[in-house]
């Protein structure tokens, strides 16, 4: 009755094992992980407003074209509310970048980091150059929000250290928007 031509492809990524394919960054779309970011958002949402009482302020200056979101960095938390600002039909396209050498070397923190938040990996001690490249490759898409602490770290303290080179790097020659982000207590 029909003799459409059909052709399916599987995803690249297929034939990795399933730590490996959540340690690449962008990764390939899958049901089940984008209902449970979505999930875990609204989730994560719902206990920041009426724990913590985050309310977000300037939510408008986010542009809907590839962005990056800069703050400083003294809790876990800084990235979950980050994530908080971003509209949840761009939830998808948000990229809190983490530092490799800790939130990617577990099973388990690897499938909190790509899964819950979508976290993308940056190596902080070597092939930073790579890192950023990946980072780049991120922006390149539409609509793609990279979220950054430059210091590097967290800072313990709350005094804000000096920051990094790589964020410098990253937006140096590109038209990409940078939207600095503040938290007050």
């Amino acid at each position: 009755m029909f003799d459409l031509p059909w052709h399916y492809d599987t995803a690249p990524d297929l034939t990795q094992s399933l730590i490996a394919r959540l340690r690449i960054s962008p990764r390939e779309p899958d049901m089940l992980v984008y209902g449970l970011r979505l999930l875990s958002a609204l989730t994560l949402r719902a206990a920041l407003r009426s724990y913590h009482r985050l309310k977000i302020v300037g939510r408008e200056y986010i542009p809907a074209e590839s962005c990056i979101l800069v703050a400083n960095h003294s809790s876990h938390l800084d990235a979950l509310c980050l994530l908080s600002a971003i509209p949840l039909k761009n939830l998808h396209r948000a990229f809190p970048v983490a530092a490799q050498d800790y939130f990617f070397e577990s099973v388990s923190r690897i499938a909190f980091s790509a899964v819950f938040i979508n976290a993308t990996p940056f190596a902080r001690r070597s092939h930073t150059r790579q890192s950023l490249d990946s980072l780049r490759r991120l922006l390149a898409h539409p609509g793609s929000t990279l979220i950054l602490f430059p210091e590097g770290t967290r800072s313990i303290s709350g005094t804000l250290h000096d920051f990094r080179p790589g964020v410098g790097a990253l937006i140096a020659g590109s038209q990409i928007p940078v939207i600095p982000c503040i938290a007050k207590v």
